[in-house]
């Protein structure tokens, strides 16, 4: 009897030792979750001040919270820090130790980016017979017939090269980007390659816009040179897998990704000559909700081939194409500019349809673009 009640006990003392572990370990799991959640943000990119030097070389590279930095933009160009959601309670905490120490900050990044979506909404097909012909007929009529009408400024009148006056964005008063030009508060993002025309860049730094020139073929990771920032960076249609990718293409990198690392909310101007990646890259702005911070756009579309992992035979990519163009439409965009190379070779997805140049350029407006500070201060 006796033997018995020590089996009963010794077998009750390991079910509390395990009970009592397994209480441990919940808690210590709580306490890593509490700590990784209130840990401060990581710093992002400085300011650089000296014309002509690059980041890694210069010294007192201000880092402040992101309404600090923002009073700087009239006199030069600032890179925000992102804020978590968590930041309005370590402000206010900071607030009743010295309410006079930081001023009011910023919302979240991107507080009105879309949910993301899986997949685009592919339009009708032109007609029954899903033939080549109607849908290359429905997206090229599409395309060459803008829907509003806008003072434009072309690049032309500064550029001496051939391929001058590609690139055009709307100075129409009832939209935001002469307000923004004047008030030095006008962003631009410029993605090419190699020797892309940067006549547009050029005029927009010279008007008050911050200009950043995005090139993966850079031979310094940033580099400030006159009135323009250049970064070894080029847009994709998706992050690179360090594991996956060489290093080569570490510099590739989504849009949203692009603006989290620098801290910047709006984009007043995207251009962009991507050589064919352009459908991917504008697919994956559409899924992410990434339009939203882009005031215009000004793409240029190759139309020789289907593009960069694009499949399905010619009717299918007519219509994913017609179908991504719609998405713009969705958003807000409306087609103001286009121009066509009359140098580029008239293929059509390595065809001579109804005379259509192999690249047009196009620019959009979003005409219900605000920026996110107004937007804020309207809420408010």
């Amino acid at each position: 009897m006796d033997m018995r009640g020590e089996k009963v006990n010794v077998g009750l003392l390991l079910r509390l030792a395990a009970l009592l572990v397994a209480v441990c370990w919940c808690l210590h799991v709580v306490y890593l979750e509490t700590s990784w959640q209130s840990s401060p943000p990581p710093l992002t990119l400085g300011r650089p001040t000296q014309p002509g030097l690059h980041w890694g070389q210069q010294t007192g590279m201000k880092h402040g919270s992101a309404e600090m930095q923002g009073k700087n933009s009239e006199s030069g160009t600032s890179y925000h820090h992102p804020v978590r959601s968590d930041g309005r309670i370590r402000k206010k905490h900071v607030e009743k130790e010295n309410p006079h120490r930081l001023p009011a900050c910023c919302p979240p990044l991107h507080p009105h980016r879309k949910a993301l979506r899986w997949h685009i909404n592919l339009q009708p097909w032109a007609s029954e017979t899903h033939s080549l012909e109607d849908e290359a007929k429905r997206f090229l009529g599409y395309i060459t017939t803008p829907q509003v009408t806008c003072a434009s400024l072309v690049d032309n009148e500064a550029a001496t090269e051939p391929s001058a006056g590609h690139w055009a964005v709307c100075l129409d008063p009832k939209f935001s980007l002469t307000h923004r030009m004047k008030s030095k508060r006008c962003r631009v993002y410029s993605f090419g390659l190699g020797m892309d025309d940067r006549s547009m860049d050029h005029i927009l730094a010279r008007s008050g816009c911050e200009v950043h020139c995005f090139d993966p073929s850079l031979e310094e990771p940033h580099l400030q040179k006159a009135e323009m920032w250049f970064h070894r960076i080029s847009v994709d249609w998706r992050d690179p897998s360090p594991a996956l990718i060489p290093k080569r293409q570490a510099n590739h990198k989504k849009l949203a990704t692009i603006l989290d690392d620098f801290g910047h909310r709006d984009v007043d101007v995207l251009k962009a000559d991507m050589e064919s990646a352009e459908w991917k890259i504008l697919e994956n702005l559409v899924l992410e909700g990434v339009l939203d911070s882009v005031g215009q756009l000004l793409l240029e579309l190759h139309l020789h081939w289907a593009g960069f992992e694009v499949a399905g035979d010619d009717p299918s990519v007519v219509r994913y194409w017609f179908s991504l163009l719609k998405e713009l439409e969705r958003a807000g965009f409306r087609l103001f500019y286009v121009h066509s190379d009359p140098n580029k070779p008239h293929l059509f997805l390595h065809k001579d349809m109804m005379n259509a140049s192999s690249a047009y350029t196009l620019s959009w407006v979003n005409t219900r673009w605000r920026p996110s500070w107004a937007a804020e201060r309207q809420r408010k």
